[in-house]
C-alpha cells in the first residue's frame, strides 16, 4: 500500500526531473510569470550565452512593479521605470514571449492576472521573480518566488534546482465573526507564529474556516504565507476552486476540462498524511487585526493596545520592538484606535481584486472620507478596473473622495511614483510594513480592506464593525 501523501508532496514529487541524495531536486516548472524588475538580468544572461527560452508557451509577462498608476496612456516619466518597461518589451519581442504591457486589457499585477486569466491551476508548479508568488497556492499549486539567477534557469531549461521544504499544516476552524475577513485571519496567524515562525516550511491551510472562504479570500491567505517565513502556502482545490477557473481564458475546455477535473480531485492530502508540524487556531478568537510595528508579525486586535517592552521575553524581540517604536514614532501601551492617519492605500497583490473593492464600496457608500487623509484605490488589473466601473464602484469611490487609479503595484512598495511621504502614517491593504517599504521614512499599518475603508471615513484607525 502506498504511503499517504500531502498535496504538497504529491505535486512536488510528480515534478521531480532528477533527484540525488545531498543535492537539490531538479524540479519541472509548469508556469513562469515574469515582470519588468527581476527579469532584465536573467535575459541578459541568456543573450550573453546565446541561449533561447526553452518553452515560451510556459512563460507569461506583464508590467506591474514600476509602472505609474496615473496617465498610463502617456510615456513613463520616471527614467528607471521607463528603461525597465522598455527592456521587458524588447526582451519579450526578441524571445517570443507573450506580454501584457501597459495599455493591454490583461495588464495588471502578476499575481492578480495569473488566476483571473486561468493560467493558475491546481497541481501546477508556478514560479515568479517575486516573493508573493505564494498567492497562486490558493488553487492547490506549489508556487514560490525565485531570484534572478533562478529566473534565468527556468527561462533556459523550464526547470529549477530546489531543496524540498518541510510541511506545516495550519488548521482554522469555526465561523468568522462580524467584520472579520481573510486578511484578519492571516495577520492573526502571523502575530501568533511571528514573522519567521514558518521558516523552512511549505504551509497547507485547512479547516472549516478556510473551506468557507471564497477563492479571492484564499488568495489573500496564501499571498502572505511568505510573511511568516514560509516558502509558500497552499489550499487544496475543491468545488469553489473549479467554479472559479471554469471558462477562464487559459482554463481547459471540453474533454480537457473533464480530464483536468479528474486529476485535480486526486490532489487533496490523503487521510493519514504526515506533516512535519501542525498548528490549530479557532476562528472565534480572531477579530479585525492591524499591525503596529515594522514587520507583519507585529500585529494586534484592533481593539487592543500596543504592547509594552515587558511583554516580550527574548532580547532580540525587545530590540526589534524598541526600534519599531522609534521608527513608527509610537508609544507602548496606547490604543490602536487612537492613532491618526495621513494616507489610506487600497491595493496590492494581497487585496486589489474585485471582491476587495466591493468590500470597500459597501462600507463607504454614501459616506465621505475624513479631511485629513488622502485615499488611493488601485485595482489589481485592467480587468478589475473595468469590472469596478461596470458595477459603478468608481462613482461610489469618487463621491467618497477616494481616487481610483490604474492597475499596478503602486504604494505597496517604494519603487514607483506612488510613495508615502517621510514620517506620514498610512493604513494599507498590502503585505509588508518594513521600514521604508512604502517610501523612505513612511510608516505603515497593515489591515484588511474593510478596516482600511472604515479608517478612511474617520481619519484614524477604526474598527470596521462600527460601519457594518
Amino acid at each position: 500500500m502506498n504511503k499517504p501523501k500531502t498535496i504538497f508532496e504529491k505535486i512536488w514529487d510528480s515534478h521531480i526531473v532528477h533527484s540525488q541524495p545531498g543535492f537539490p531536486d531538479v524540479l519541472y516548472i509548469d508556469a513562469h510569470l515574469i515582470h519588468e524588475v527581476t527579469s532584465p538580468q536573467a535575459f541578459d544572461g541568456l543573450i550573453k550565452r546565446k541561449i533561447p527560452v526553452y518553452r515560451t508557451n510556459r512563460t507569461w509577462a506583464t508590467a506591474d512593479h514600476n509602472v505609474p498608476t496615473k496617465n498610463q496612456d502617456l510615456p513613463i516619466k520616471d527614467l528607471l521605470s521607463k528603461i525597465q518597461v522598455e527592456k521587458l518589451t524588447k526582451n519579450c519581442k526578441e524571445f517570443c514571449i507573450r506580454l501584457y504591457g501597459l495599455g493591454h486589457p490583461f495588464q495588471g499585477i502578476v499575481h492578480i492576472i495569473g488566476p483571473e486569466l486561468g493560467i493558475t491551476k491546481p497541481g501546477m508548479t508556478i514560479v515568479c521573480g517575486d516573493s508573493h508568488t505564494s498567492t497562486h497556492g490558493a488553487f492547490g499549486a506549489v508556487a514560490f518566488g525565485i531570484g534572478t539567477s533562478e529566473i534565468e534557469q527556468v527561462l533556459a531549461t523550464q526547470c529549477i534546482l530546489q531543496n524540498k521544504p518541510k510541511t506545516l499544516k495550519i488548521k482554522v476552524d469555526g465561523p468568522l465573526g462580524k467584520g472579520v475577513v481573510a486578511k484578519d485571519i492571516i495577520l492573526y496567524i502571523i502575530s501568533k507564529t511571528s514573522a519567521s515562525g514558518a521558516t523552512g516550511y511549505f504551509v497547507e491551510y485547512t479547516g472549516e474556516t478556510i473551506r468557507n472562504l471564497s477563492m479571492e479570500a484564499r488568495m489573500t491567505m496564501c499571498n502572505m504565507s511568505i510573511e511568516m517565513g514560509a516558502r509558500g502556502g497552499m489550499i487544496a482545490p475543491d468545488e469553489t476552486t473549479y467554479e472559479y477557473i471554469k471558462e477562464r481564458r487559459f482554463a481547459p475546455k471540453g474533454k480537457q476540462w473533464s480530464s483536468a477535473l479528474q486529476y485535480w480531485k486526486t490532489l487533496p492530502s490523503d487521510e493519514g498524511a504526515q506533516y512535519d508540524r501542525v498548528l490549530s487556531f479557532g476562528a472565534d478568537d480572531i477579530e479585525p487585526m492591524v499591525t503596529y510595528g515594522t514587520n507583519p508579525g507585529m500585529g494586534v486586535k484592533i481593539t487592543e493596545n500596543i504592547p509594552f517592552e515587558q511583554d516580550f521575553e527574548k532580547e532580540t524581540d525587545i530590540k526589534t520592538f524598541k526600534r519599531a517604536m522609534d521608527y513608527m514614532g509610537l508609544t507602548p501601551g496606547i490604543r490602536m484606535e487612537d492613532l491618526k492617519l495621513d494616507y489610506v492605500f487600497l491595493g496590492s497583490c494581497t487585496n486589489s481584486r474585485i471582491e476587495d473593492l466591493r468590500m470597500v464600496a459597501h462600507i463607504v457608500k454614501g459616506r465621505k472620507k475624513a479631511g485629513n487623509v488622502e485615499v488611493f484605490v488601485i485595482p489589481g488589473s485592467k480587468q478589475v478596473e473595468v469590472q469596478a466601473r461596470v458595477e459603478g464602484l468608481d462613482k461610489i469611490f469618487e463621491e467618497a473622495g477616494f481616487e481610483l487609479r490604474g492597475p499596478g503595484c503602486s504604494a505597496c512598495l517604494g519603487m514607483n511614483e506612488d510613495k508615502i511621504p517621510p514620517g506620514k502614517y498610512c493604513i494599507s491593504t498590502s503585505n509588508r510594513n518594513f521600514e521604508g517599504r512604502q517610501g523612505p521614512g513612511a510608516r505603515t499599518f497593515l489591515a484588511s480592506p474593510a478596516t482600511a475603508a472604515a479608517s478612511a471615513i474617520t481619519g484614524r484607525i477604526t474598527d470596521p464593525r462600527e460601519f457594518l
